[in-house]
């Protein structure tokens, strides 16, 4: 029987694949009934995945008339209807969910409103952009710099070179990568590069990597065994720890992505996470015990990078002036610790 579930079903006993015949003829019945004695993990997988969504879609007027059934304050109604016409409630509901009571009956605070979700939720937007707009500068000081000791080293066309790299495999991918995006590329230099050379089959590292995302470039860092590379690369970022700075690349990657997509980067658990180290050349933390898995790991991070880069940035400032303009927004909920501002990173 070919197995449905991969690998663990394939290794399951004879026994419980007759017991998960069982639970599939179970599954037939509606509603599904299983007997005490079998609640196995394979049954409860059955059970959960097999579950049918009900819940029907509602207009506007009803979703207000649900919010203020569950206790939220809804001061002016009208503008409720005007935010849920160009933010849907299930966006605007993870802003909602911490106010939340009672998390199975969806009953509100007794001080939660509307108004103060739309507040988070404009509040993530613009730091969502200023997140963008640093990472950005990053990355392409990030491009500039692996372009230059790379090439300088190794020659213009150092990133086909696969006596440089620590996995064949990675390699092979990343090529790949590279590969898709020169011929989906309408860049007027592939076109005017590709007029004149067709040997090699790319175009050197100063044109290619200019089509490569901040995601391709970490991959090809990461995967790169030109250790001291690397380290001239991280120091040109005040970063004596390449290893570190490697987890950085990933997590600011990660990050750029969630905020490209206009995703919720407040209250959100990271599965990238960035290493923390104790000491740095430039100015850094005193307090180094962060949440690892929370965005103020992540933004202390990119304001160390962006300082290298350019000093006289306002990062830091324009950040002190979101929370002010947003005072009811939850700082610990992003892992900002107790008098993040009298850090020596932060001032």
């Amino acid at each position: 029987m070919k197995p449905l579930f991969g690998r663990e079903m394939a290794e399951m006993s004879q026994k419980t694949w007759k017991l998960k015949e069982k639970c599939l003829s179970l599954h037939r019945q509606s509603p599904p009934r299983f007997p005490s004695e079998q609640r196995t993990r394979v049954e409860l997988f059955l059970f959960i995945a097999t579950m049918k969504y009900n819940k029907q879609p509602l207009d506007i007027p009803a979703q207000i008339a649900m919010l203020k059934g569950r206790g939220l304050v809804i001061a002016d109604e009208q503008a409720a209807e005007k935010t849920l016409n160009k933010i849907s409630y299930f966006r605007l509901a993870a802003y909602l969910r911490p106010m939340e009571a009672d998390k199975n009956t969806h009953q509100y605070k007794p001080d939660a409103s509307f108004e103060n979700a739309v507040a988070l939720y404009e509040f993530d937007a613009e730091l969502r952009e200023m997140v963008f707009r640093a990472i950005g500068k990053i990355e392409i000081a990030l491009r500039t710099k692996m372009i230059h000791h790379f090439s300088l080293t190794y020659n213009a066309f150092w990133f086909l070179k696969m006596s440089i790299c620590k996995d064949e495999h990675l390699f092979f991918e990343n090529l790949s990568s590279i590969d898709r995006e020169i011929h989906r590329s309408k860049e007027d230099f592939i076109k005017q590069h590709y007029k004149k050379y067709t040997k090699p089959a790319y175009p050197p590292a100063w044109k290619t990597l200019e089509l490569l995302s901040l995601g391709a470039l970490t991959k090809i860092f990461t995967n790169s065994s030109a250790t001291k590379t690397k380290k001239a690369i991280a120091l040109d970022f005040d970063c004596t720890a390449f290893k570190a700075f490697e987890s950085w690349l990933a997590c600011m990657a990660s990050l750029r992505n969630y905020c490209a997509h206009h995703a919720r980067i407040w209250n959100r658990n990271y599965p990238v996470t960035p290493d923390i180290p104790a000491n740095l050349p430039q100015t850094w933390l005193t307090n180094t015990k962060v949440p690892f898995n929370k965005l103020y790991a992540q933004l202390c991070c990119i304001v160390y990078l962006l300082n290298s880069i350019e000093p006289q940035n306002t990062f830091t400032a324009d950040l002190k002036v979101l929370f002010s303009k947003y005072p009811t927004v939850d700082s610990a909920a992003m892992g900002f610790v107790k008098d993040w501002q009298n850090e020596p990173l932060w001032r």
